[in-house]
């Protein structure tokens, strides 16, 4: 193969420019390094979803051929949030997986989240692929593919796990991403009056790009709260792991002040409990952690990092401030947004106090956190 531009292989991803860096050469050749690697360790069934993005078809296509040349059996569960694709793994008991998404990057943008079983792979493993890509090749039996949809056990799973005391009026800005249809129908499973902006799938992302941690990418969503008087705004990011919210004010949380609600609420059923949080969040939240009973974890950001050290803590919640919420209390341990939305209106609906007023009691004056 053409040598592929070395700085796509990132950390936790692998991630470029969709025609520059994704060619349908490089995309192959990194399923085939992808599911020798897995091969090689007795795993050969492996689920594929993709986003929105106009080049995920095309990539997601590549990606496949890739994955067949080293005999995987493909499961493709179609345009799904990340998280769906981690369920997936779990309910259709796969070997691991990879999603094709770009997340909140410029349209241009696309990439590849890889896991083994539901652990991301980063750091030396994105490495070994990198290597292995220049000579995996294919194998005389190629493997097979297969479309399954996932969507209605995903919400049914999710829909099962979350009850609210009474209803909530919410406004939800998926930001045309991968939960454009799963958030706002899952928000109205759970019973809530949903009013949904932006919630048309479009790769082109025509009203802003889905980040919902970046204030000026939240101004609809708290303009329409404040016009509305809804009970607080939801906002996904563009492959639904990572969560925002805005209070009935208008006031959009940071992603400490989040895990700060978030850990109240878990450690008042599991006292002195473990809370992982990365170096990015405020002196509040350790405080508060602490006040709350529980014990304040400080991590490397990541969230393969941040995953890793909940197994080995045996922590029921972990986050960050980009809005990854991990959550194993209850669920699986992995970042899903739509989950930790449900998470924040049951919190919300368990009283009948504001948002806002929830966020106040936080310790303000240490609540300063380091910008992102």
């Amino acid at each position: 193969m053409s040598p592929a531009n070395p700085q796509i292989f990132r950390e936790y991803d692998i991630r470029g420019v969709a025609d520059r860096d994704l060619s349908d050469e490089v995309v192959r050749s990194i399923g085939a390094a992808f599911a020798q690697r897995m091969r090689d360790k007795g795993k050969k069934v492996l689920a594929v979803g993709r986003d929105v993005r106009l080049s995920s078809p095309r990539i997601r296509a590549a990606l496949v051929e890739g994955l067949r040349d080293q005999g995987a059996r493909v499961i493709d569960v179609g345009q799904v949030p990340t998280p769906a694709l981690y369920f997936a793994i779990l309910h259709l008991h796969a070997d691991g997986g990879v999603m094709v998404t770009g997340s909140h990057n410029p349209i241009e943008y696309n990439g590849l989240k890889l896991s083994d079983g539901i652990s991301s792979l980063h750091g030396p493993d994105i490495q070994d692929l990198r290597d292995r890509a220049h000579s995996a090749g294919a194998l005389p039996q190629r493997g097979t593919v297969e479309e399954v949809s996932v969507d209605d056990e995903y919400l049914r799973d999710l829909t099962s796990r979350v009850s609210l005391k009474r209803k909530l009026r919410v406004v939800v800005d998926p930001g045309n991403g991968a939960a454009s249809i799963l958030g706002p129908a899952y928000l109205r499973a759970l019973g809530c009056d949903v009013d949904a902006i932006f919630a048309e799938p479009d790769g082109r992302f025509p009203n802003h790009l889905p980040d919902p941690t970046v204030p000026s990418l939240m101004r609809s969503l708290q303009e329409r709260v404040r016009e509305t008087g809804a009970d607080l705004g939801i906002g996904f990011d563009g492959d639904a792991d990572r969560v925002g919210a805005v209070d009935e004010k208008g006031r959009l949380l940071y992603g400490d002040q989040l895990l700060g609600l978030y850990a109240a609420d878990v450690l008042s059923s599991r006292p002195g409990a473990p809370i992982i949080f990365e170096v990015k969040c405020s002196q509040g939240l350790v405080d508060w952690v602490r006040m709350k009973g529980g014990e304040p974890v400080m991590w490397k950001a990541g969230h393969s990092l941040i995953k890793a050290k909940m197994r080995e803590t045996k922590a029921p919640l972990g986050g960050e401030m980009s809005g990854h919420m991990f959550f194993a209390d209850e669920f699986y341990g992995y970042d899903d947004a739509l989950y930790a939305a449900a998470r924040l209106l049951r919190i919300l609906a368990g009283g009948q106090a504001p948002l806002s007023a929830r966020v106040d009691e936080l310790p303000q004056s240490r609540y300063v956190s380091t910008p992102e």
